[in-house]
C-alpha cells in the first residue's frame, strides 16, 4: 500500500473512530451523570466489585486472539472461526465459574443482595465473545464506519433502559441492565453489518500460531486488570463500597476523556503499523505523528478537567459527590501520560513483539502492586492509593519507551522533545484558566470562562509557536474536507 493510500485510509479510519468514540463517551457522560444523581455512591461501589470479575473475565476473551487476527500478516480462511470457537469455550467455562462463586463474593463484601446483578452482568463474557471476532476483522480492514454505526446504536439503546430504570427505581439493576444492554446491541449490530459467520471448522495448528501470539498480550491484560482488579477490591474491602463509589467515579470522567480522544488514534495506528511493519521508517513516523497528536490533545483536556473538577462535579452530580473531586484530580494526571504508554505498546503490539509487551507489563505491575499494598496496608490512606498511580505511572512511561529505542529507533529523549510543546503550553494555559476562580462568580460561569480561556490561550500558543500536532491537525483536516468535496 503506498504512503498516500494509507494515509487517506487512516485519517477516514481516525474520523470515523473519533466519532465513535465521541458520540459513545459523550452519551455514556450524560447517562453516568442522571444516574449518578438517581443513586448512591453505594450502588457505583456495588457496580465496580461486579466489573472486577467481568473486566477480567473479558481479558480471558479479547485480549490475545482478536489482536492477533489483526497483526498476522497472512490470515487464513479458518483463523476467525478457530479464533471464535475457542473464545466462545473460554467465555461460557468463565460464565459458569462465576455463576457458581457469586455467593462467596457476596459474603466477602457483606452484600448479599450482588448474588444475581453479578450472575447477570457477567453474561457479557458470553455476549463479547460472540462480538470479539467481528471487531477485530473490522479494524483489521479498517472499516471503522461500522464500528461507529454499531456504538450509535448501543448507546442510544442502553441509555433509555438505563436511565428509565434508575426513574423506576431499579437502583444497581439499572447499572446492570444499561451496560448489559449496551452489549446486546453492540453485538447485534456487528452481526448484521459484516458478512463474516463463523464456520463449523476448528484448526488446531491455526490456533496454535494465533495463541503463539496472543498468550503474550493475554498475560499481559491478566497482569493490567488484575492490578486494576486488585485496587477496587482492596479499597471496598479495607474501606467500604461508598468509597469505592467515590474512586470509581473520579476515575470514570478522565478515564472517559481519555479514552475519547487517545482510544480513537490508537486502533487507527495499530492497524497501519501492522500494514508497513517491514518498514521501520515509515513505522516510527507513524508512531511520532501519533504520540504527538494524542498528547495534543489528552494533555490539555486533562489539565482543564482538573483545575473545573470542583464546580463541575458540583453543578453536574451535585454536592454528595464533591468527596471524589481530590480523586478526579489524581487521575487527571494519571490520564494525561496515557499516550506515552498507549503509542509505545500499540507499536510493539502492531510490530508482533508481544514477548515485550509482556516483559514491560511484569515489570510494571511489579512495581504497581508494591506501592498499592504499602499504601493500603502500612500506610491505610485511600487517597496515597490513588496517587501511588501517579507515580507507578511516570515510573513507567520510562519502561514503555525503552524498548522502542532499539525496535524502530524511536528513543525516550526524542519521545520527551516531541510531548514538551504539549505539556508546558497546556501548563501555562492552565495557569491563565485557573486564574478564572478569583471572579467568584457561579459555577456555570466559572467553568464556561475556564473552558474559553484555557482554549483560546492553548490554541493561540500553538498557532504562535509553530506547535507541529496543531500545523499537521490543520492541514489534515483541510485535506480531508477537500477531499470528501471533491
Amino acid at each position: 500500500m503506498s504512503q498516500s493510500s494509507l494515509k487517506k485510509q487512516s485519517m477516514s479510519a481516525f474520523v470515523w473512530k473519533l466519532l465513535e468514540r465521541a458520540g459513545n463517551q459523550l452519551v455514556q457522560i450524560v447517562v453516568q451523570i442522571v444516574m449518578a444523581r438517581l443513586l448512591a455512591p453505594e450502588q457505583f461501589g456495588a457496580l465496580a466489585i461486579i466489573l472486577v470479575f467481568v473486566n477480567l473475565g473479558n481479558v480471558f476473551v479479547q485480549s490475545g486472539l482478536p489482536t492477533a487476527l489483526i497483526q498476522t500478516p497472512r490470515l487464513e480462511s479458518s483463523d476467525a472461526s478457530t479464533a471464535f470457537w475457542l473464545s466462545l469455550s473460554i467465555s461460557v467455562v468463565l460464565y459458569i465459574l462465576i455463576f457458581a462463586f457469586a455467593p462467596v463474593v457476596a459474603d466477602v463484601y457483606r452484600m448479599p443482595y450482588l448474588v444475581w446483578p453479578l450472575r447477570a452482568l457477567t453474561l457479557i463474557l458470553v455476549i463479547n465473545a460472540l462480538n470479539s471476532v467481528q471487531v477485530a476483522l473490522i479494524q483489521r480492514s479498517m472499516e471503522f464506519r461500522k464500528i461507529f454505526n454499531a456504538t450509535m446504536w448501543s448507546v442510544l439503546v442502553s441509555a433509555t433502559v438505563g436511565i428509565s430504570s434508575a426513574f423506576a427505581g431499579a437502583g444497581l439493576w439499572a447499572l446492570v441492565l444499561q451496560q448489559l444492554s449496551f452489549q446486546i446491541v453492540n453485538c447485534f449490530a456487528h452481526f448484521i453489518q459484516l458478512d463474516w459467520r463463523p464456520r463449523f471448522e476448528f484448526s488446531v495448528n491455526r490456533a496454535k500460531v494465533l495463541f503463539g501470539f496472543g498468550w503474550k498480550l493475554l498475560a499481559s491484560g491478566i497482569l493490567d486488570q488484575g492490578y486494576q482488579s486488585l485496587s477496587d477490591l482492596i479499597i471496598g474491602g479495607q474501606f467500604n463500597a461508598s468509597k469505592l463509589g467515590l474512586v470509581s467515579q473520579g476515575k470514570k470522567y478522565p478515564a472517559a476523556v481519555g479514552s475519547l480522544l487517545d482510544g480513537a488514534i490508537q486502533p487507527v495506528m495499530l492497524s497501519a503499523v501492522s500494514k508497513t511493519q517491514m518498514d521501520l521508517d515509515k513505522v516510527k513516523s507513524i508512531v511520532r505523528r501519533a504520540l504527538k497528536m494524542s498528547c495534543f490533545c489528552i494533555v490539555p483536556s486533562m489539565t482543564l478537567f482538573a483545575i473545573a473538577a470542583r464546580p463541575l462535579i458540583s453543578l453536574l452530580l451535585g454536592d454528595k459527590w464533591l468527596s471524589c473531586v481530590p480523586f478526579l484530580q489524581m487521575y487527571c494526571v494519571v490520564y494525561m501520560l496515557l499516550p506515552i504508554h498507549t503509542t509505545n505498546l500499540q507499536a510493539l503490539n502492531g510490530l508482533g513483539r508481544s514477548d515485550l509487551f509482556l516483559r514491560l507489563e511484569l515489570i510494571k505491575k511489579a512495581i504497581g502492586l508494591i506501592n498499592l499494598l504499602v499504601m493500603a496496608f502500612v500506610f491505610h490512606n485511600i487517597y496515597l492509593i490513588v496517587f501511588s498511580y501517579i507515580f507507578t505511572g511516570i515510573l513507567s512511561t520510562f519502561i514503555n519507551a525503552a524498548p522502542n529505542k532499539w525496535v524502530i529507533g524511536y528513543s525516550y529523549a526524542e519521545q520527551l522533545r516531541d510531548i514538551a510543546p504539549a505539556f508546558f503550553i497546556s501548563f501555562v494555559s492552565g495557569l491563565c484558566a485557573y486564574s478564572v476562580v478569583f471572579l467568584n462568580a457561579s459555577s456555570i460561569l466559572t467553568i464556561v470562562l475556564e473552558m474559553l480561556v484555557m482554549a483560546f490561550v492553548y490554541l493561540g500558543l500553538s498557532k504562535l509557536l509553530h506547535f507541529e500536532a496543531f500545523d499537521y491537525l490543520v492541514i489534515t483536516v483541510r485535506d480531508y474536507l477537500d477531499a470528501k468535496r471533491n
